[in-house]
């Protein structure tokens, strides 16, 4: 099959499991932005997935869709260094003319792998921190300390830990600089190029996902430092 023959195809499969998981980041950005106002309200979101059939089924697509995309990205990286030999460890030497959109660039689609596995690292520690105590606490009739869906009660506790604070920080800083790269090269490679477009598709990605981080980073500080105006009202009816 030319999709996990080919090279092309590789590189189709990994822009759509990709633009897949950038979709599912921003709903679960949106949901963890209602944390901040309201904690009885991101509450009744977690009871509402909580392990529920199509929760669990959307879960497991979910994962599957970031173990396909994990696996190609590391078939791809092996076939690149191969192709480049010796060259591997050459640094292109571009005149930057764009700011900020050929720094990240040009850093991020040289540490692609780098960032993966940083980012792989950082995953399975937010598993552990919500997703091994919520969705599968409920499956298996466990607790670990509050209700499964009190998903509001294991934000304020993951992030009253300064080591979390600092982790989910560069997490996200990984991220950034991955989706920098990722998005707008995963619209390249399903056909979304032009030497009018690329630019403009690079400034809109760098924007779509600058903001997308920033959400989640909001959140991480908004509870660290404790100003999260759900915070004085949890519980209370806010």
């Amino acid at each position: 099959m030319w999709l996990i023959n080919s090279s092309i195809g590789r590189k189709v499969v990994m822009s759509v499991t990709g633009l897949a998981l950038i979709l599912f980041l921003t709903f679960h950005c949106a949901m963890n932005i209602v944390a901040i106002f309201s904690g009885n309200a991101y509450n009744m979101i977690c009871e509402l997935l909580g392990a529920n059939w199509y929760a669990v089924v959307a879960t497991m697509g979910l994962a599957a869709l970031a173990l396909i995309h994990i696996v190609f990205a590391f078939i791809l990286t092996a076939q690149n260094r191969k192709a480049r030999g010796e060259n591997r460890y050459d640094v292109a030497t571009t005149v930057n003319q764009h700011g900020i959109l050929d720094v990240a660039e040009g850093w991020a689609s040289s540490n692609m792998l780098v960032l993966g596995l940083i980012i792989l690292c950082g995953l399975l520690l937010h598993l552990y921190h919500f997703w091994s105590k919520m969705m599968l606490a409920e499956i298996v009739g466990t607790t670990a300390g509050h209700l499964p869906t009190d998903g509001f009660a294991f934000i304020i506790d993951t992030f009253a830990n300064p080591v979390n604070v600092v982790i989910y920080i560069i997490w996200i800083c990984a991220i950034w600089f991955h989706l920098a790269h990722g998005f707008w090269s995963a619209l390249h490679t399903l056909g979304a190029s032009g030497k009018i477009w690329q630019k403009r598709i690079q400034w809109i990605g760098l924007c779509y996902v600058s903001l997308l981080l920033l959400g989640f980073l909001v959140v991480v500080l908004a509870f660290a430092f404790k100003c999260a105006p759900s915070l004085y009202c949890y519980a209370g009816g806010c």
